[in-house]
């Protein structure tokens, strides 16, 4: 099933909070509570599905041709997150809110250089650039299918978790950080 999107991000460029809600990639409160989930905050009807390509749970879907919307199975998302790197729009993350009783896990793509280290501080972003909070990266994926883009997870706290689209390195063992 499709939801229709009420676009008013077309003022911003970012997706309200309530907009975020209605895209067909957002999964479901329970899928939230239960562990890791793919958010697949795709808004635009462009021709793309790499996404569908590397869900290899087949959680992933559009319904009406590659200009759809992807769509997500929250049933049969593992939040293995091959899907992060694939995407060209890096539009794609997983949360994980049951991490710790304080804490969740953002996994997100990242496409800079040099890539953080685990136990690097960060400071979180939201869409638009802001700064919300502080995290701590917990893990680096590269790989040569993931072409250039790394998946970075960083530990967050948890009311931020569905807010983090982005991270900013700050000084850290004498190393400077773009």
């Amino acid at each position: 099933m499709v939801r229709k999107i009420k676009k008013t991000s077309s003022k911003t460029g970012v997706l309200s909070d309530d907009e975020l809600k209605t895209i067909p990639g957002f999964p479901s409160e329970e899928a939230l509570r239960k562990g890791p989930v793919a958010i697949i905050k795709c808004a635009e009807e462009i021709p793309c599905n790499p996404c569908v390509e590397a869900c290899v749970k087949g959680a992933i879907g559009m319904e009406g041709g590659i200009n759809a919307l992807p769509i997500l199975d929250s049933e049969e998302c593992t939040g293995c997150g091959l899907c992060i790197p694939s995407c060209p729009g890096l539009a794609i993350f997983v949360v994980d809110l049951t991490f710790s009783e304080t804490e969740a896990l953002v996994k997100l793509p990242y496409e800079f250089l040099p890539l953080p280290e685990k136990g690097d501080s960060v400071i979180l972003m939201d869409p638009q650039g802001k700064e919300i909070g502080e995290g701590v990266i917990h893990g680096v994926l590269t790989s040569p299918k993931f072409d250039r883009t790394a998946v970075i997870t960083i530990r967050v706290p948890k009311h931020l978790a569905l807010e983090v689209n982005h991270f900013r390195r700050v000084q850290d063992k004498g190393k400077s950080y773009g």
